[in-house]
């Protein structure tokens, strides 16, 4: 256990992380796509719906 413990720790030296203005970009970047994601889908759900309803 404490082998793999050693084991992680030294791997999570190795990791790149990312720098303040980095994680805001790519924050932003997740939260417009999923906005976007979001909106796309209800369009189409409710473009669906609406013909449907047609039916």
């Amino acid at each position: 256990m404490f082998s793999f413990l050693k084991d992680v720790n030294r791997e999570m030296r190795k990791v790149s992380w990312p720098k303040g203005n980095e994680l805001t970009r790519y924050t932003i970047i997740v939260i417009v796509t999923v906005l976007f994601v979001t909106v796309f889908f209800t369009v189409v759900d409710l473009g669906i719906s609406s013909i449907l309803e047609l039916l």
